[in-house]
């Protein structure tokens, strides 16, 4: 699946987190130890192993930064990292790269860190139909990146925000009375292009969600043998989707019993950063 960033979201964050790092006076440090034509060749390299996410952000940190500044790719995105594997390359202004550093790198180790969580889950769910998918539970500000980090480890997104798909949660079902009514008042309300979800824990809702039809169907919470028995009562009528704490350990379990989508919340809220380091070439 191709990940597709949009470059004025990534101009945007980049310039907004350059200004958050450098403050009213610059890197003070930088400006007090380096001359101001000296210049340096450095490269982009991985602590450990991972998924490379988020090139794009780093070559924009450098670029906005000082548009000299030269970023070469050694890898691409979504390839695979081993300890010491050199990411990219970045030579020029020596004060230019070492005050953009922290913020490409930052940038780089959230979305690795995020894309290599991501392959673990879909290389253990893989030979089974599940596709691994990602939430909205996202960092604020950086939701349209995390997704695309998802993508490059193999992932897929599910909605982007509030106003992509109908999503009806249990707190939708409770105020709007009942499954049926629910279901109902969103296909009275929405276009014909809208895909309309459903979130249910029992088989009675489900058996509601069946007779009145819905685009997805989300099974929460439901252990294995309960989600093979939605599984065989929804019969490919609606697709499914499992959701609810599921972790490296159960995602095999959850995914063999023939779910079409598994959401993973942890996948952006909880994924660890990658450790990456800029380092000087020394000739």
């Amino acid at each position: 699946m191709t990940a597709f960033l949009n470059p004025l979201l990534i101009d945007e964050a980049v310039r907004r987190a350059l200004e958050e790092d450098l403050g009213r006076a610059g890197d003070v440090t930088t400006l007090a130890t380096i001359p101001a034509a000296a210049t340096a060749e450095l490269v982009i390299a991985s602590r450990g192993p991972g998924v490379v996410a988020g090139l794009p952000l780093a070559e924009a940190a450098f670029r906005i930064y000082d548009p000299s500044v030269r970023f070469s790719p050694a890898t691409e995105e979504g390839g695979i990292m081993e300890p010491g594997t050199v990411v990219a390359r970045v030579s020029g202004n020596a004060r230019s790269i070492l005050s953009s550093e922290r913020t490409a790198l930052n940038f780089m180790g959230r979305l690795c860190g995020i894309a290599t969580l991501t392959r673990r889950y879909v290389d253990a769910v893989a030979g089974t139909r599940a596709r691994i998918v990602c939430t909205r539970k996202t960092t604020p500000g950086l939701r349209a990146f995390e997704k695309y980090a998802v993508k490059c480890g193999g992932g897929s997104n599910h909605r982007y925000g509030l106003d992509d798909a109908v999503l009806i949660k249990d707190n939708h079902i409770a105020v709007a009375g009942g499954v049926t009514a629910a279901l109902r008042a969103a296909k009275d309300s929405v276009g014909h292009l809208v895909k309309i979800e459903i979130e249910v824990d029992r088989l009675d809702q489900l058996e509601e969600v069946i007779a009145e039809g819905a685009d997805v169907v989300l099974l929460d919470n439901m252990a294995p043998d309960l989600l093979r028995r939605a599984v065989d009562m929804v019969a490919g009528r609606i697709r499914t989707e499992a959701s609810g704490g599921i972790t490296l350990d159960t995602v095999r379990a959850v995914a063999e019993t023939g779910v079409d989508m598994i959401s993973v919340g942890a996948l952006t809220h909880s994924a660890p950063v990658l450790d990456l380091g800029l380092d000087v070439v020394i000739r």
